[in-house]
């Protein structure tokens, strides 16, 4: 039985059932192999020969395959039909052959499909073929200039920057777009301009709305009235003469349906639609093409297969009449200008089977293949009939000029089932109806109204126009849309709010650096044509290590110039860049750098150890002002100005309230040269820091508090307020490392909080340590595990909800909540960490080369698995 090798489980499982008992399938779960994370690992001196390490986690799985072969000498590569999934197969192949599991008589080849039913994985196995090798060398290439720019670019960063985590060939070219859109946004300054639109009724008394294009005989344009007053003298003109209808023009228009789904255009769509991040998007769609119910989620194609479009086609007739089904079959042409990328557009493998009928249980998956089916069939219909209206009303010395538009929907065609999203509100006068209006008719002035309006910067990037913005200048491929932006939110370069990307200090700063010494490889136009060459690569047409040794040479040479770079010397070069930013010109004149505070020092950019960044005088420690980094009047200082709030005074001591780095905080005294660490308690989250007074900081710069020595042992317990809020310590002090904590409800048990209450809450929290006593209690039992039986549960942990199965526990995405998680998403997770740790269930497409894997068992080398704590000492150059 030939042994066919998939990426995941789940595939394997689906898979299992089209092929039957005549095959045994397995998965790779992923790369078996990458570049370890250390110096090296691509040798630039020797033709970019590259060092490739099984990981841990994937040694046993290979270890299966080759078991496997044992007994089945014939191997299928039927990995995902991309470009990553070509360079799976290459890795597997490349493995096996070095541990000679692979022999000179063992027949390898590669097949791909592109949805996961039966008829496309038959015909798959029916046209085998060898792995595609320009693909390969495109992958290969790409690792390479990853891998090249976080190792040799991160520690720059590191050195010159304190704080900044890493540097990468498209996350940082990613980060400048959302950097520079902000800076936009900071310099914008609005401007006023007023509309003035009027209530207009018809000869039968129906009213209608028209808004003034024409005064004093000409035209208007957009920002023509600038103020009050001159919007009041088209009022007054408007009011002073009588108007008529002088024409009524309708005309026929039609609405064509969107282009069926790629991996950008459906990201885009999640997030305007349903509000998901790309990698949520990207893991729902996962889930629904492992599970055979969409094709494959990774691609820039729009184009059907003749029968996906015929099989459309039939469902549209039949869920909504013949007159929804065009004449001819609406055919899409691919954008993709490398054919490798350019696979089927995203669409259900069967047309017939709505998301209802599927009965989808998890909710994100549920509503992802809704808008899928949904789209799929859209992109086959009728295009939406509309009659558009426009109506132009004036004076008869052709003074004033108005206009009315409307529309009304003659067939709704393909909206009857879809409408793509908007990125923006937009306000469209021409949805409203008119009524029927006739040249010559008179019309009557019910109301005039003039309007205020103000221009407004450019909305910040949601992940949607974000992607859609790196499409534009040809950043990025589908496979890496997600992970780029998830990458410089998890290195806390861009924070997420309200659905917006805003960048964060040290994202801002290591723009900043990179713009300055680095200017080329943060470049757009020089990344897109890095792009297109490996396109190249990937298409027959180029070297790839033409393609490193070119982008080696300059980018070697760059880094060298920066090695005898002081940090002083870069953030003064940072401060020069920044400084329209940081220190506008004022509208008095003056210097803007000059400290508001002493009248002496100026202002400065200085860096935190934390990566992020303040603006500070420079005559410190004499002058203390700080402010956030930014605009002046940027940040919100919550009620404490830069120099501190006095509260009052205690015993002598000055009391203070300070806005610092790490939020506000109290503070009894002053620094000097004998007190240079006076004493202070930071302000509560749940304390407004501008209604801290005098009794309130005296509270806190109480803590802790002594509750008592505890009954059983004597040792003290105490009461006080951490970095994760109000707790209880039983130890000598509260700087002992040792003893037991427990949580408090709110912040005022911290000083109300008695002796019995507290012995309780301690004694509880040893008990659930232990397992004595009082057990932790699920959020949710989620009843038994479908493979392998045995409670699936969700706990609440110290570091979020967790899933877990008798030994496993697996933490839960912050984008998932712990209610929606289905169990097909618990059983994903728990398979992930098990195959992580190691242990784990039994895998079904495991259950045939069990015993060979016994057998074996005592060969694993312990020296092998001891390396790894070592390879992860120092964060791994962060790929695309």
């Amino acid at each position: 039985m030939p042994v066919v090798v998939v990426e995941s489980p789940a595939k394997a499982k689906t898979i299992n059932k089209y092929l039957g008992d005549n095959y045994t399938v397995l998965a790779s779960y992923g790369h078996v192999r990458d570049l370890p994370p250390k110096d090296g690992s691509v040798d630039t001196d020797n033709e970019f020969d590259m060092l490739w390490e099984i990981g841990s986690d994937s040694k046993k799985h290979v270890k299966a395959i080759a078991d496997a072969l044992k007994d089945d000498n014939e191997l299928i590569l039927a990995t995902d039909p991309d470009r990553e999934g070509e360079a799976i197969s290459w890795h597997l192949q490349e493995a096996l052959t070095k541990r000679k599991s692979i022999k000179k008589d063992t027949p390898v080849s590669r097949v791909v499909f592109n949805a996961i039913t039966k008829a496309a994985v038959t015909e798959a196995m029916q046209n085998p073929r060898e792995v595609d090798m320009p693909l390969v060398e495109a992958y290969l290439a790409r690792r390479a200039l990853d891998y090249l720019v976080g190792f040799k670019l991160s520690p720059v960063l590191w050195r010159k920057l304190p704080g900044s985590r890493s540097a990468g060939r498209v996350q940082s070219v990613c980060l400048r777009i959302i950097t520079e859109r902000e800076m936009e946004i900071e310099a914008f300054r609005n401007r006023e301009y007023w509309s003035v639109k009027a209530i207009l009724s018809s000869p039968t008394g129906q009213e209608y709305e028209a808004r003034l294009t024409t005064l004093a005989g000409k035209k208007l344009d957009k920002y023509d009235i600038e103020n009050q007053q001159q919007a009041e003298m088209a009022e007054a003109a408007i009011t002073s003469r009588d108007l008529t209808i002088q024409s009524v023009e309708a005309k026929p228009a039609t609405r064509n349906p969107s282009a069926p789904f790629m991996t950008s255009t459906l990201q885009q769509e999640a997030s305007r639609k349903f509000g998901m991040g790309a990698r949520q998007c990207m893991s729902s769609a996962q889930r629904l093409y492992e599970a055979g119910h969409i094709t494959y989620m990774r691609t820039d194609g729009i184009d059907m297969a003749p029968e996906a479009v015929t099989m459309a086609r039939d469902a549209i007739k039949d869920r909504f009449g013949g007159e929804y089904v065009p004449a001819q079959p609406r055919m899409y042409k691919n954008k993709a200008k490398n054919a490798q990328e350019a696979h089927e557009c995203i669409r259900p493998t069967d047309m017939t089977n709505d998301a209802a009928s599927l009965k989808i249980m998890d909710a994100d998956q549920r509503k992802l293949y809704d808008l899928i089916w949904k789209r799929t069939l859209a992109c086959q219909m009728e295009s939406a009939r509309l009659e558009r209206t426009t109506v132009e009303i004036g004076s008869a010395d052709g003074q004033v000029g108005l206009r009315a538009t409307g529309q009304v929907m003659l067939f709704d065609g393909f909206l009857k089932v879809y409408e793509e999203g908007r990125d923006d509100v937009v306000v469209d006068d021409d949805d409203k109806r008119l009524p029927q209006l006739n040249q010559n008719d008179k019309a009557d002035k019910k109301s005039i109204t003039p309007e205020q309006h103000f221009t407004q910067p450019p909305p910040r990037y949601t992940e949607a126009t974000l992607v859609k913005r790196m499409e534009e200048l040809g950043i990025g491929r589908p496979s890496t849309y997600a992970s780029v932006v998830t990458t410089i939110q998890d290195r806390d370069y861009v924070r997420k709010e309200k659905n917006r990307l805003i960048p964060e200090d040290k994202g801002r700063l290591v723009i900043a650096f990179l713009e300055n010494y680095f200017r080329r490889y943060v470049g757009y136009d020089f990344t897109a044509s890095l792009e297109e060459e490996l396109d190249d690569v990937s298409a027959g047409d180029r070297n790839y290590k033409d393609v490193l040794g070119s982008f080696w040479r300059d980018f070697s040479a760059a880094i060298a110039e920066t090695s005898e770079l002081r940090i002083t010397e870069v953030l003064e070069k940072i401060n020069e860049v920044l400084e329209p930013h940081l220190f506008p010109v004022t509208e008095e004149g003056g210097d803007p750098r000059l400290c508001p505070n002493c009248e002496k020092g100026r202002l400065s950019m200085r860096t935190a150890r934390s990566g992020g960044a303040f603006i500070g005088c420079s005559n410190y420690p004499e002058c203390r002002y700080t402010r956030a980094f930014g605009p002046p009047g940027a940040e919100d200082t919550g009620g404490i100005p830069p120099e501190g709030k006095h509260l009052g005074d205690d015993d002598g001591d000055k009391i203070y309230a300070f806005k610092g780095r790490f939020g506000p905080y109290v503070q009894r005294g002053e620094v000097t040269d004998d007190n240079k660490k006076p004493p202070r308690q930071s302000i509560p989250k749940d304390w407004p820091p501008a209604d801290v007074d005098l009794s309130q900081a005296l509270m806190l710069l109480s803590l802790p508090r002594e509750i008592g020595p505890h009954p059983e042992d004597g040792v003290m317990v105490w009461a006080n307020i951490g970095r994760y809020g109000p707790y209880l310590k039983h130890a000598a002090s509260t700087s002992e490392r040792g003893g037991t904590n427990a949580n408090l409800e709110g912040i005022d048990e911290v000083w109300t909080v008695g002796m019995n209450r507290a012995v309780q809450l301690l004694a509880e929290k040893v008990a659930s340590r232990g397992g004595r006593g009082v057990a932790a209690k699920p959020i949710r039992e989620m009843g038994e595990h479908p493979d392998q039986g045995g409670n699936v549960a969700i706990m609440s942990g110290k570091y979020g909800p967790y899933v877990k199965w008798e030994k496993i526990n697996a933490t839960i995405p912050k984008e998932i909540e712990p209610e929606d998680l289905s169990m097909d998403q618990a059983v994903q997770l728990l398979d992930e960490k098990a195959a992580k740790k190691g242990t784990g269930r039994r895998k079904t497409a495991a259950k045939k080369p069990t015993k060979a894997a016994a057998a074996k068992k005592t060969t694993a080398k312990k020296p092998a698995a001891k390396k790894k704590p070592a390879a992860k000492k120092k964060p791994a150059a962060k790929k695309e």
